[in-house]
C-alpha cells in the first residue's frame, strides 16, 4: 500500500492515461450532463472552428484526481485549483503529474499538470492534500 508520508519536497506522482477515445467523452457527457456536441460530434466541433471534437476540460481535471486515489485512506484533497491551458483531442495521450512543493504539519502541497504527447501542458494548478491518518 502507498504511503503519502513518504513523499517529500520534489517527489513526483505520475500516470499516463490510455489515448483519449470518443467513447471516453461520450461516457463523460452522460455522467456529467454536459452534452455540448463539440465533445462528441466531429461536424459540430468543426462548425465552431475546431479541427475535431475536444475533451471536456473537467474530464481532464477529474482524471488528475486519480493520482491521489492510492492515498484516500490517509487523507483527502482539501483544495484543488486548476487553470486550463490547452485543448485535448481524440487520440491524445495525457500524462498526469503532481510534484510535492511543500509539507506543513498535516498538509502536503502539490503542483499539478496534465501534459499531452507533445509535451504541452493542457492543465496546470495546485492541490493541497490533508493527512488525517498517520
Amino acid at each position: 500500500m502507498s504511503n503519502i508520508l513518504t513523499l517529500e519536497k520534489g517527489k513526483t506522482l505520475s500516470e499516463t492515461l490510455a489515448p483519449v477515445s470518443r467513447m471516453d467523452l461520450i461516457k463523460y457527457s452522460g455522467a456529467s450532463g454536459d452534452f455540448n456536441p463539440i465533445h462528441t460530434v466531429d461536424e459540430e466541433a468543426k462548425k465552431t472552428g475546431l479541427p475535431g471534437i475536444i475533451a471536456h476540460g473537467m474530464w481532464t481535471m477529474g482524471n488528475l484526481a486519480k493520482l491521489f486515489t492510492p492515498y484516500f485512506e490517509e487523507g483527502f484533497i482539501k483544495d484543488y485549483r486548476i487553470r486550463f491551458s490547452g485543448m485535448v483531442f481524440i487520440d491524445d495521450v495525457i500524462t498526469l503529474v503532481a510534484t510535492v512543493t511543500a509539507e506543513e504539519e498535516q498538509e502536503i502541497a502539490f503542483e499539478v499538470k496534465a501534459v499531452n504527447q507533445a509535451g504541452k501542458a493542457v492543465l496546470k494548478g495546485d492541490v493541497t492534500f490533508v493527512i488525517t491518518n498517520e
